[in-house]
């Protein structure tokens, strides 16, 4: 057996054992904060969730912006792929962790989902502000030099490929986070959306919104693609749980085209 005494290698989290229990835990430290101690009842979920993300204190425009996004993320309604997915496992009788998961796996990929989040960051981090370079990449886009999880993404990166105009709560969200947010990001996008549009040839998205107000932040593009899962999932949760309760005669999609024989209920 070797001497070498096993440690966990977080810069996240510190705990201290109880004096009577080595397997209970006297005090918990995030960051260096005392999480009972010092912040709880003090600092708010979403102080919290930034500080679990980035190890420091945010600022409380940092704060406004990550509770603002938070909310316009929280619920994306019922024609949403993801929480369509959860809705369906719902009204189908599946477990509860098995809608999140549902909403999870449909809203991690590249057409309105976290892997476009992600790709969306990239080309914040390459473009920055300088629209001439925005032009040139949305015009060029890179190209990936090795096989991935990921084909190809089809269209531009926080657009909406399927989009007529940007929708009312894109603008409305895009213009309150612009105002609130510390970063430029957000204010370059309020201010040349036309123009990017016009080159990327389709309207903005919310994930495209997502993707600055999320560099405004700081986060790396794995962050926000995990921020982004997440923050959506409110919405899944609470619309599988509604259909759970309404059953499958009531489903919204394809009620119609469902024929049963010899239902046991019928």
């Amino acid at each position: 057996m070797s001497d070498k005494a096993e440690v966990i290698h977080t810069r996240i989290w510190k705990e201290t054992p109880e004096p009577d229990n080595p397997f209970a835990t006297a005090v918990c430290y995030c960051a260096g904060y005392d999480v009972y101690g010092d912040l709880l009842g003090k600092a708010s979920w979403i102080e919290y969730l930034f500080l679990l993300f980035k190890l420091e204190r945010p600022t409380r425009d940092q704060a406004s912006l990550l509770e603002g996004l938070a909310v316009a993320l929280a619920n994306a309604g019922p024609r949403d792929l993801a929480v369509h997915a959860a809705m369906s496992a719902g009204v189908g009788g599946s477990t509860h962790a098995s809608c999140l998961m549902a909403a999870l796996a449909v809203g991690a990929g590249q057409l309105g989902g976290a892997r476009e989040v992600a790709l969306a960051m990239d080309y914040w981090q390459a473009c920055g502000t300088d629209l001439e370079a925005w032009r040139a990449r949305l015009k060029n886009p890179p190209r990936e030099e090795r096989a991935d999880v990921w084909l190809p993404i089809e269209h531009p990166p926080g657009f909406d490929p399927h989009g007529a105009s940007c929708p009312t709560p894109v603008r409305q969200t895009l213009g309150f986070l612009s105002d609130c947010s510390p970063g430029k990001s957000l204010i370059f996008l309020r201010d040349f959306r036309p123009e990017l549009e016009s080159v990327a040839s389709y309207p903005l998205a919310m994930t495209g919104v997502a993707a600055a107000a999320l560099t405004d932040l700081s986060f790396t593009p794995s962050q926000g693609e995990m921020l982004f899962l997440f923050l959506r999932l409110p919405g899944a949760a609470v619309h599988a749980l509604e259909q759970e309760i309404y059953g499958w005669r009531r489903f919204p999609f394809f009620a119609n085209g469902i024929k049963l024989k010899n239902h046991p209920q019928s």
